[in-house]
């Protein structure tokens, strides 16, 4: 591996001089900048940047926080922070949490060490152990959270409860997402709104987790508490996914017999027959302007929004029942 020393013998300069160079500090000729230029690339010379951070005391790596990379959400939020950080000249560190909390503090303290620019998160984990380390958080944010990047998550749950009551349910069931996900209380709260102001009556089944190893049993779980349910509201399209083969291999059509809306509208949502009804927020959009967030800050030292909420659409597909009114 090519050293800083040896760029510095093959230009004829000192060490001092090329590190200057490279990282544009203190005065440099042009003749002894073009000789460092020719001899880096004549070496094919990386510089190492860990050391470069310490020198400069910042970095030019972003670290990310995922509460679980198997959930398909995450990895197109996380294709939108890669995208945006790597146009602003930054590489990305991935901590993949599992909803694990030593593994949350064990990546904190790896993001510390590598000395990182900043951190960008989607886990309801406490980031106070960066001390002041700049962050912006995604998806899952609490109301009063500057620094964040968030879909409207009440209007969406709204929407599905509305697409729900014009198609003519019975048994309503609210399939609730994790109590400790401040976006799950969010969405309720706009299912139960809807519901309330057309009076009618619905039950609520919350679940635990929204890891994807768990939504099969989930919902043989949803499906053994409320055997005759013909409405559901599912808290995502992995679990509204797994009630709707749960429901097949009881021998219940859909929608005739239960209807089915998620939220996400993952592309395999539309993919799969019937295709899935859904809630559909912006992933890519959400990570790679919470990319864009992090950076301006870094960079700026200040942001005209701190606080950015992008709109959700309804995606009706044959998983609910058809309405007669033109959709």
């Amino acid at each position: 591996m090519t050293t800083i020393k040896e760029v510095a013998k093959l230009a004829g300069v000192s060490v001092a001089t090329v590190s200057r160079a490279l990282n544009n500090s203190g005065y440099v000729s042009e003749e002894a900048r073009k000789k460092v230029e020719s001899a880096v690339k004549e070496l094919n010379f990386y510089p190492n940047e860990v050391a470069r951070s310490l020198y400069q005391k910042k970095s030019k790596l972003i670290g990310l926080l995922l509460p679980d990379i198997a959930n398909p959400f995450f990895p197109l939020i996380a294709k939108g922070v890669e995208d945006g950080v790597n146009q602003r000249g930054y590489s990305l560190l991935l901590g993949n949490v599992e909803d694990d909390l030593e593994k949350e503090k064990d990546y904190l303290k790896i993001f510390a060490q590598n000395n990182i620019a900043g951190v960008i998160s989607a886990v309801q984990g406490d980031i106070k152990d960066l001390q002041n380390m700049p962050f912006v958080l995604l998806d899952r944010v609490e109301s009063d959270q500057n620094f964040s990047v968030h879909s409207d998550d009440y209007t969406g749950g709204m929407m599905a409860a509305e697409a729900i009551v014009s198609r003519d349910p019975k048994e309503i069931v609210i399939m609730v997402g994790p109590k400790e996900v401040p976006s799950s209380a969010v969405r309720l709260a706009g299912n139960q709104k809807v519901l309330k102001d057309h009076q009618l009556d619905y039950q609520i089944f919350q679940t635990s987790s929204f890891k994807l190893e768990l939504a099969e049993q989930t919902a043989e779980q949803f499906f053994d508490t409320y055997p005759n349910v013909d409405s559901v509201i599912a808290s995502n399209d992995v679990y509204a996914m797994a009630v709707m083969k749960e429901a097949l291999k009881r021998g219940h059509r859909i929608p005739e017999d239960v209807q089915i809306i998620g939220y996400d509208d993952m592309p395999f949502s539309r993919m799969m027959y019937p295709g899935l009804a859904t809630i559909a927020q912006p992933a890519y959009e959400i990570g790679y302007r919470g990319a864009k967030l992090l950076c301006d800050i870094l960079e700026k030292g200040f942001v005209e929004v701190s606080r950015i909420q992008l709109p959700v659409t309804l995606k009706i597909r044959e998983s609910v029942r058809k309405k007669d009114e033109h959709e």
